[in-house]
């Protein structure tokens, strides 16, 4: 890893977008495409159970976290990431497809001042997230 790299936890729960599996009939996932940048090194984990415990090991630098997955919901687990102190304050971004991209954007991507984007992903969209998200 590039000591510059840019640590992102990325939870999701669709195994293919997570890039935790190949689908040739998929563009490549954010994971790779994020990881081919040089920018950024990227942990995927697709289970909201699993996502503190990766968390805790892997000290991502911001989160990308899925809104609805069918283990544990993404509002429970950004709740335990927020009361664990060594993860408090790791910047989080939620990542659902209930909110399109046009509301998302009249309110500069925040709704109740949390960070969301709108599936499905645009890997410079992304990009621009977390660099807006990191540099405050």
């Amino acid at each position: 890893m590039n000591a510059q790299q840019i640590k992102v936890l990325f939870v999701e729960d669709d195994p293919v977008d997570a890039g935790l599996v190949e689908d040739l009939l998929r563009p490549l996932s954010l994971k790779l495409n994020l990881e081919q940048t040089g920018n950024y090194e990227v942990r995927a984990e697709n289970s909201g159970a699993r996502a503190l415990a990766a968390a805790l090991e892997f000290k991502p630098d911001l989160i990308l976290l899925d809104v609805m997955m069918p283990d544990v919901d993404g509002g429970d687990v950004a709740a335990s990431l927020r009361q664990n102190p060594a993860l408090r304050k790791t910047p989080l971004v939620f990542l659902t497809a209930v909110v399109n991209k046009e509301e998302l954007g009249a309110s500069d991507g925040k709704i109740g001042g949390q960070m969301y984007i709108a599936k499905p992903l645009n890997v410079k969209g992304v990009i621009d997230v977390i660099e807006r998200t990191l540099a405050k």
